[in-house]
Formats: C-alpha cells, sequence, structure tokens
C-alpha cells in the first residue's frame, strides 16, 4: 500500500505571535509513504527536489534519523506498532532554512501518511501532538495540517490547543526568500534566555490588537499590531537589509508592515492588493544593493492544510 499527503508550506510568528500564530502558505511538499515487501535494508528515504532550493545546503538524514520518520515511528508505537519497512519518497518544493515551515511540512506529511497506512486509528488531537513531539513548537505544524491563519499553543500534558481565524481575503502576503539559507538552530540562539516584563507586556498588547485587526478586517490597526520585541531585534541582525526594507515599505500606500517569516531569512509583507508591484520592486532594490538574489512572490493563504492524495 502507498499514500501520498501534500502539504503547504507556513509561516510562522507574524510579528509579536511568537511561537503561536501561524499561517499556511500555497508551496507545497508531498510525502509518499509505502510499505515494502523485499527490503534492501527496511528503509529507504529518497529526497527529491531542485537541488537550487536548497537541499544540498543541508545534509537530510536517510536513515531512522530522519524527522519523518521519527513521525512515523511515533505513531506506530502510539498504536503498540512497530514500522514496517518502509519506502518513503519526500517531494522537496518548499525551499529550506528560509523560514517557511519545510520541516513542520514533511513531519506532517509523514504523520498523516502513516495515520492513513494504519487504517486511521488517531484523530487530529493525536497527530498534532505527535508532530509537535518532533518539531518543538506547534505554530507551523497546526497550519501545516489544518490551513488557515491559527492560534496554537502546546499543553504541559502534551496536547495542542489551536484555534483557526479567517484571514481577509483583501490583505495579500508577500513573501521575500532570499538566496541564501538560516538554520533554525543558529536563529533560535541568539534569542535572549529571559525578556523583560516591560517586552512580555507589549507583545502581549500587540497579539491582542492583531487578533481584533483581523476580527474587524482593520488594516490601520493591523499596522500597529505587527510591531515585536521578543525575537525579531534579536534575528532581523542576522538577515541583512532587513532594517532598510522595513523603512522602503513604509512609505507604501496599503501596506501593512513586514515581518520575519518564522525564524527567517524570508520576510513576509502584508499588504492589499494594489501594492505589490512597488513591494517587490523596494525589496528587490534593497538586497540588489546588498549583492542577494531573491524570489518573491505574492500568494493567498492555503485554507485546506495537508490533503491526502
Amino acid at each position: 500500500m502507498k499514500v501520498s499527503v501534500k502539504v503547504p508550506a507556513t509561516t510562522a510568528n507574524i510579528g509579536p505571535g511568537f511561537d503561536c500564530f501561524g499561517m499556511a502558505l500555497p508551496i507545497y511538499n508531498t510525502v509518499t509513504l509505502e510499505e515494502t515487501v523485499y527490503p534492501t535494508n527496511g528503509l529507504e528515504i529518497n529526497i527529491l527536489g531542485d537541488q537550487d532550493e536548497g537541499i544540498s545546503g543541508f545534509l537530510i538524514p536517510t536513515d531512522k534519523t530522519n524527522i519523518v520518520y521519527k513521525a512515523v515511528e511515533l505513531l506506530y508505537n502510539y498504536t503498540g506498532q512497530t514500522p514496517p519497512a518502509l519506502k518513503i519518497n519526500i517531494q522537496s518544493n518548499i525551499p529550506i532554512a528560509k523560514g517557511l515551515g519545510s520541516s513542520a511540512s514533511v513531519i506532517v506529511g509523514g504523520v498523516l501518511a502513516a495515520n492513513e497506512l494504519l487504517g486511521n486509528p488517531a484523530d487530529e488531537d493525536v497527530l498534532l501532538s505527535i508532530a509537535n513531539e518532533v518539531e518543538g513548537h506547534p505554530d507551523n505544524i497546526t497550519p501545516a495540517m489544518i490551513g488557515g491563519f491559527t492560534l496554537s499553543s502546546a499543553e504541559d500534558d502534551g496536547s495542542i490547543i489551536y484555534k483557526k481565524l479567517e484571514w481577509p481575503d483583501n490583505w495579500k502576503l508577500t513573501i521575500c526568500i532570499p538566496d541564501y539559507e538560516l538554520a533554525t538552530t543558529i536563529s533560535r540562539s541568539v534569542l535572549p534566555e529571559n525578556i523583560s516584563l516591560k517586552d512580555a507586556a507589549f507583545n502581549g498588547k500587540r497579539c491582542a490588537m492583531f487578533i481584533d485587526a483581523l476580527h474587524t478586517k482593520d488594516a490601520e490597526l493591523m499596522k500597529l499590531a505587527l510591531a515585536d520585541r521578543i525575537h525579531q531585534p534579536y534575528r532581523s541582525r542576522l538577515v541583512p537589509g532587513f532594517n532598510e526594507i522595513m523603512t522602503s515599505l513604509k512609505d507604501i500606500d496599503n501596506v501593512m508592515g513586514a515581518v520575519l517569516s518564522g525564524a527567517g531569512p524570508s520576510i513576509l509583507v502584508i499588504s492589499k492588493n494594489n501594492s505589490i508591484e512597488s513591494i517587490k520592486n523596494n525589496v528587490k532594490s534593497v538586497w540588489e544593493g546588498l549583492g542577494i538574489k531573491a524570489d518573491i512572490r505574492t500568494v493567498s493563504v492555503d485554507t485546506k492544510g495537508a490533503v491526502i492524495l
């Protein structure tokens, strides 16, 4: 039996919502699991994709330390079983180490494909919990699985609490992907172990503004809501041109703001429809001046999440 699952990319944090806010984007990885009868070594993992997208820059394990296999193994263990001989194909179209949830997407793909192979013994709560155990935080896992914009929290018992909210149709997302990688481990290493009460309160206020801006479709409030003091002041130092890009976008009509996508280095710009070309030109101008090439795409939110093909 063979099962394939298509899973969207994600952008997380989105300003103030550190390890909480996440949103699915229409760029996709596909994970295929196939039970094999006569394996050579019991496990075969193939990484398929455009090497120019960064796959060659990272050594992706093709043994039992692979994150897809780890997720599959956890689900089999949940059912009291061990995985059979498997062939795992990962069709990688989401750029790696760009802040677009590439690891979350393949983890979700693996656990959903395994659940299908097993006859769907696990419900959504279990699947989210297992995927989060491998990934470590739910802000990418949750929208990758269910789509849309989500709030999520990993609880002490391992469960995931989430809420899916509607994103306004005319609020477009321009994702600016530079031609270099930034490993999440490096981006996390620059964060402080402790933050001040003042900064925590600031982000709490901005998160409240963000949710209200979504409900009321208030673009002016969203401009204020995208500010952050917990992670971007530290991570932005690892992204050349970030502050210049932020400054260059302030005077463009209908641009609500720009934020790091996940841990970076990609930048997410939120705007209304008619500002797209100005956004692209400004971002390209700053990065080209620094010798950085970029793939810039304007997209809508993926509302479906992971799909079994």
